[in-house]
């Protein structure tokens, strides 16, 4: 079997199969097998089935399909074709989806191919984290849970606590329906080609219930995208210049009403908070 976080392997791979890495798709894989035989471990740890999402060349992809029942992976990059026929031409428990994971069917392809405990792996584009980790934490897949390798700043602000500089919509949007932590950083030198920055693979526990209950879920989620897309300015003015809330005055009453004062900016408001909040102004 192929050593696919060995670089010589990898290039040997390229030059067979005339692969070249994509800048546009933000392709770096990774060389270093510890790491791989973390997340691994981590993502199988009591499940059945893995969802994964840019296989590459299948380093990860083998790891998983050692360990799991079966391996569904989507892979956007059709030139790959020829390289993962290769390498994992021995695991008859995976199987290549192509196509592009934002519009692919997620929950068929969970109904029809995978069974037992879902999780999720994924080494993510950069351009493309956020975007990816909502559609799956929104979708409401049934996931057990999510073990993502991103950029170390955005693994930060999937795990920040509130007051922080990192701490943000994507933030509540993620601890809304899981608990996230950093398992593992990496180093941008364990990739080829080696990112500008250093990652870090996030661990998302899916919980069984949301972690609030607002009465408005649209409403709650609203409120917070406009207390961050002005984020220097305090809550009762990014919420009031965003028209949508009643009047500056029911603003400021509704914070009071928390507890916390009118002049309070968003990141210093809790999930449970920005609930709090959103159940009184749909009231007003």
């Amino acid at each position: 079997m192929l050593d696919l976080t060995n670089i010589e392997v990898i290039k040997y791979l390229c030059r067979k199969h005339g692969f070249r890495f994509s800048k546009d798709m933000g392709q770096n894989f990774l060389t270093d097998d510890s790491v791989i035989d973390a997340i691994s471990a981590d993502v199988c740890e009591d499940c059945d089935s893995v969802l994964e999402i840019g296989p590459g060349f299948g380093c990860l992809t083998a790891a998983l399909g050692q360990r799991a029942k079966k391996v569904v992976s989507l892979e956007l990059d059709e030139r790959l074709k020829p390289v993962l026929d290769e390498t994992l031409a021995g695991f008859s428990n995976v199987e290549i989806i192509w196509g592009d994971c934002m519009k692919a069917d997620i929950g068929k392809i969970i109904a029809e191919k995978l069974e037992g405990r879902v999780s999720v792996a994924a080494n993510l584009p950069y351009y493309i984290t956020t975007p990816i980790i909502m559609r799956l934490i929104e979708g409401n897949f049934g996931f057990k849970k999510i073990v993502v390798m991103v950029q170390k700043e955005v693994a930060e602000r999937f795990c920040a606590e509130p007051g922080g500089k990192e701490y943000g919509a994507v933030t509540l949007g993620v601890g809304y329906r899981a608990e996230a932590r950093v398992i593992l950083n990496v180093g941008k030198e364990k990739f080829i080609p080696s990112p500008k920055v250093d990652s870090a693979v996030v661990e998302m526990t899916m919980l069984d219930e949301p972690r609030v209950s607002p009465k408005d879920e649209k409403l709650f989620f609203a409120l917070i995208k406009a207390a961050f897309s002005q984020r220097r300015k305090t809550l009762s003015n990014a919420l009031s210049n965003a028209g949508k809330f009643g009047s500056k005055e029911n603003i400021a009453s509704a914070i009071e009403a928390i507890g916390k004062d009118a002049s309070v900016r968003g990141e210093r408001l809790s999930i449970e908070e920005f609930a709090q909040l959103a159940d009184i102004l749909a009231q007003k």
